[in-house]
């Protein structure tokens, strides 16, 4: 079952990698790099890796924590008979001088407010209209 794997990262964990997509980004002056395949497996991921890394650069200046990089992978598998996803994990690599408390306190959080995340585990339905 293939993965879809896609990678986003901002400050020090952005990509060097030739053939990764740059944009500009609210949190940081360098912006963001993106590391995807255009297939909707992968954009789905696209969203939730680049929910979580915004919010990780949201939710520390509210916290006071600093941030010199974030690199957030996600991934998942579809069952390539219905395209059903069989579930989305994502990584998070957060370089900060913060104590390692403070970084796992972000990180929590984080995970409980990310929007995307949260809308993917709940469920929507999705119509054409």
């Amino acid at each position: 079952m293939e993965q879809f794997a896609v990678v986003v990262g901002a400050g020090t964990g952005r990509s060097d990698q030739p053939g990764a997509v740059r944009f500009p980004h609210r949190w940081t002056d360098e912006g963001v790099t993106v590391e995807s395949d255009f297939t909707g497996a992968h954009l789905l991921h696209l969203a939730a890796a680049g929910c979580v890394l915004n919010d990780v650069y949201r939710e520390a200046a509210g916290l006071n924590i600093p941030v010199d990089g974030v690199r957030v992978t996600a991934s998942g598998g579809f069952d390539t008979t219905t395209w059903a996803s069989t579930g989305i994990t994502y990584r998070v690599d957060l370089r900060s001088p913060a104590s390692a408390e403070d970084q796992a306190r972000l990180l929590a959080r984080v995970d409980e407010v990310a929007e995307i995340p949260r809308a993917i585990r709940a469920g929507a339905p999705v119509q054409r209209l």
